[in-house]
């Protein structure tokens, strides 16, 4: 897609702050409402300057030469140099083409003119999340997926399993991985950001050294044991692959070549605490590859959510990664301060970029009011001196962190207590320098200081260890499913909420991290102890299998919003629920296909399962269907309400013989009274009679399949629109495509598009320009836009495409642009056309469209 841009406007943010509240029909209960994240309403460019290009020619992974694949390369060397296009990087091995950056200002539309292009795909940047320093024990997450028993009874530790982690790199010296790093480089060097112009060139070099902490971090969930820590696979040896710098962010074309290295250098499995929500990524392709080698794949399924639904994004929406949600930890050990009058005790997290807190010393404590701290109409609300030696109490909602503690200190505060809204322990970033200390407290604690009266705070240098509520619950942070195509994602989950890991020993040596990042290595792990335990696992069948028996052990958690309500989490946030390693190394029975996906098909559905005993035993099993919450309203802020599924067996007990197979089929029926675009979804639970492991698999389905879906959202200012280069709404008017002065589409994607068009109609007649040779832009496997006040634009410069190669993308009749000519001046429309996901491209009801006003160009 050419001239593209994400962007958020100011005037958007009124939409964000109200409107209806969704229509809940009869028999469906309302339980929560998902908390909304801050927007910003800042105008926003995230038009990309670099792009992954694939070439014509199959990769060395699937039979051809290397020799003809660098034969194909140099003819584009020579073309790309010609036309002043930067190469980055060379893929060879699982993908065929190249990383580059364009010149400034130039259309990524050249790219398709040169020689062997079959497509283009923006590279997406991935930044690092911000580091907690407390102290939960790793020992603790690993008694919540049984790997404890695992290691100390069944003595597995992931031996002879080589993991690769795509990450920071790890930290070579320290003593929780003696001798075991065996494969690395680096890819970027120490100041690679790919987000900041001036530091987006990567400096590689053979040593992957971390500086920045995060891949440290997650080797030693993988696999860390020293005096301090063992992870969940101490035995296993890695390859360490810094694609990250020492902070900031890296792009998927570093993490593209990472994956050739690993592949490379035989890596039974490979991590990616890493991912861009929303979308699809080139990733996806070498991915799968590397899985269809033997490689098991697993990738963080997202810290977004606080986003709303279908925000699990690249590289975990692939259809062969293992996808990780994130539950919390069961205790966490913090630092301290008391409050009076009864000198109770109360632990808190520094925030991300504060200055340290105090270990002694005293303080008034005020609440804020307002108590959200947030600006009132772009004013700070607090007056100058209005905390004056006083530390105040905000709670968490509607504004960013630092905006509430920019206000507090602005009004004399000496010190910032930001209090949950929800659930559970705070975590956050005021991601810039402050004078006073940043605090995070839970939401019981900040609800007991605002009850009190004259209450004084005094810092204290004791650390304590605390129950965490929310221990066991999906982690608030963890994206929701499902996926941009309607894939069922994630897969499973781990947890990763509050986990202390290794960290490189010049930062302290320990630290604790929050995300998917840490439950995406914990799956890893307990992949390396499956491998052990399974060594006649045949290698090209070794993801599926890895997969299929995690998933099957896994089990359902009550729903995070409201865990006393009886009701069990979303299966498109917990995939199949918590991992239990030890069911999943001791079965010997599984279930395939290990999930139920049927997004995509309006109406009932039914399954046949196959269960499989590869022991000399039978087992009876029960079947019981669990339902989980649905999901209705807006993707962005959606309500959770019950509508459970209708769900019927055709065996409601089934006898599985030794060393034999059997089959039941599973019919579901949505609830006729969930709303329209509603997901929903539960659990299939095979309970044995008996001894024997119990069995589980999630299931998924969409109300009205994709049909249901709507990309192209009008938000409640009507888009798409016609507009200026200012953004103004035009019913009409004439451009010179002189500079600026062209004509300018605004639309809002509320859901990814499979394919997206702009076909160019005579503004008279109504009529496409030509019968093939009519489209002013042209783009497959579209991201949504990020929230509810986004969009995209279009300026037009007067061209069409003109040409087309005769390769086509992906086997699906896609055309691919080879050369763009202007139009002549005249009376022209402009429609938008997206192909919903899933969809025939041959159906026109899969398809929606808008035009635009007739308007008028007119080149001096």
């Amino acid at each position: 897609m050419r001239r593209f841009l994400l962007l958020s406007l100011g005037l958007l943010l009124l939409a964000a702050c109200g409107g209806p509240e969704p229509q809940v029909r009869s028999g469906v209960e309302v339980i929560a409402n998902a908390p909304q994240a801050p927007e910003s309403g800042q105008l926003v460019n995230e038009t990309p300057t670099r792009w992954i290009v694939e070439l014509s020619g199959q990769s060395v992974s699937d039979g051809v030469s290397l020799q003809s694949v660098e034969a194909q390369h140099a003819v584009f060397r020579q073309a790309a140099e010609t036309a002043g296009i930067k190469i980055r990087y060379a893929y060879t091995d699982l993908f065929n083409g190249f990383s580059v950056e364009l010149p400034k200002g130039s259309s990524p539309n050249k790219l398709y003119t040169l020689p062997g292009v079959v497509a283009i795909y923006p590279v997406h940047i991935l930044a690092l999340p911000p580091t907690q320093r407390v102290e939960p024990d790793l020992a603790t997450a690993i008694t919540q997926t049984g790997v404890d028993i695992a290691q100390n009874d069944l003595g597995l530790t992931g031996k002879g399993v080589k993991v690769g982690i795509i990450d920071s790199g790890i930290d070579l010296q320290h003593p929780a991985f003696a001798g075991r790093i065996i494969e690395g480089y680096d890819f970027v060097g120490d100041d690679y950001n790919a987000a900041d112009p001036a530091h987006s060139t990567p400096v590689p070099d053979p040593n992957p050294d971390d500086c920045g902490g995060h891949g440290t971090h997650v080797a030693g969930i993988v696999g860390g044991k020293d005096s301090q820590i063992t992870g969940v696979a101490p035995g296993v040896k890695f390859g360490a692959y810094k694609v990250f710098g020492c902070e900031g962010s890296t792009s998927d074309d570093v993490i593209l070549a990472a994956l050739e290295r690993a592949e490379r250098d035989d890596m039974d499995i490979v991590n990616m605490s890493l991912g861009s929500p929303y979308g699809w990524s080139a990733l996806v392709k070498g991915i799968n590859k590397l899985v269809k080698k033997g490689v098991v794949v697993v990738a963080s399924a997202g810290n977004e959510g606080a986003s709303g639904l279908f925000t699990t994004g690249a590289p975990a929406a692939a259809t062969d990664v293992i996808s990780v949600a994130s539950f919390d930890n069961i205790t966490v050990q913090l630092r301290t301060f008391t409050i009076s009058p009864d000198n109770r005790t109360v632990g808190y997290f520094l925030a991300s970029g504060s200055i340290p807190a105090p270990t002694s010393g005293s303080s008034p404590v005020v609440v804020a009011s307002p108590l959200n701290g947030c600006n009132v109409n772009g004013a700070n609300p607090f007056a100058p001196g209005t905390f004056s030696g006083k530390a105040v109490l905000i709670q968490r909602g509607i504004c960013t962190f630092r905006e509430k503690a920019l206000n507090a200190e602005a009004a004399g505060a000496v010190a910032v207590l930001i209090y949950n809204n929800r659930p559970g322990y705070l975590q956050g970033t005021i991601g810039g320098p402050i004078s006073v200390p940043v605090v995070m407290l839970s939401d019981s604690d900040g609800a007991t200081i605002a009850a009190r009266s004259n209450v004084t705070l005094t810092w204290s240098n004791v650390e304590a260890r605390f129950p965490l509520a929310t221990g066991n619950l999906i982690s608030s942070f963890s994206s929701w499913g499902l996926s941009q195509d309607l894939e069922f994602k994630p897969d499973l989950g781990a947890p990763g909420g509050f986990i202390r890991s290794a960290f490189p020993l010049e930062q302290g040596g320990y630290a604790v991290l929050s995300g998917t990042s840490m439950s995406s290595p914990h799956v890893a792990g307990a992949a390396a102890l499956l491998l052990e335990g399974n060594p006649a696992f045949a290698h090209g069948q070794r993801p599926a299998l890895v997969r299929t028996m995690l998933q099957n052990t896994a089990y359902p958690k009550p729903f995070s919003l409201a865990p006393s309500s009886g009701f069990a989490e979303s299966s498109f946030r917990e995939g199949s629920g918590m991992i239990d390693v030890l069911g999943a190394v001791q079965t010997r029975i599984t279930v395939t296909p290990s999930k139920i996906s049927f997004a995509e098909v309006n109406g009932a559905y039914t399954q046949t399962l196959t269960l499989k005993n590869r022991s000399n035993v039978p087992t009876i099993y029960k079947l019981v269907h669990v339902p989980g919450i649905s999901a209705t309203g807006s993707v962005y802020a959606p309500s959770f309400v019950t509508g459970f599924a209708n769900v019927t067996f055709s065996a409601n007990q089934i006898t599985v013989p030794a060393q034999g197979e059997t089959t039941v089929s599973v019919s579901i029926t949505p609830n006729p009274g969930l709303a329209s675009k509603s997901l929903y979804g539960g659990y299939i639970l095979f309970q044995p009679v008996g001894a024997g492991v119990g069995l589980n698999v999630p299931y998924v389905g969409l109300q009205g399949g994709y049909k249901s879906i709507r990309v192209l959202e009008p938000t409640p200012f009507g888009f798409p629109w016609l507009a200026d280069a200012s953004f103004n709404q035009l019913s009409g008017g004439t451009f010179t495509l002189q500079g600026e002065d062209k004509p300018y589409l605004l639309f809002h994607f509320e859901h990814g598009a499979q394919i997206y068009q702009v076909v160019i109609l005579n503004g008279q007649t109504g009529k496409p320009i030509h019968p093939k040779f009519n489209k002013a832009d042209l783009a497959w496997f579209t991201d949504r836009n990020s929230t509810r006040t986004g969009i995209f634009t279009l300026a037009w410069d007067g061209t069409y495409i003109s040409k087309y190669k005769e390769t086509e993308v992906y086997n699906t009749d896609i055309p691919i642009p080879a050369e763009f000519k202007p139009v002549p001046n005249g009376i022209y429309r402009l429609q938008i056309e997206v192909l919903k996901p899933t969809g025939n491209k041959n159906n026109p009801a899969d398809w929606e469209t808008w035009t635009s006003p007739a308007f008028t160009i007119a080149r001096p």
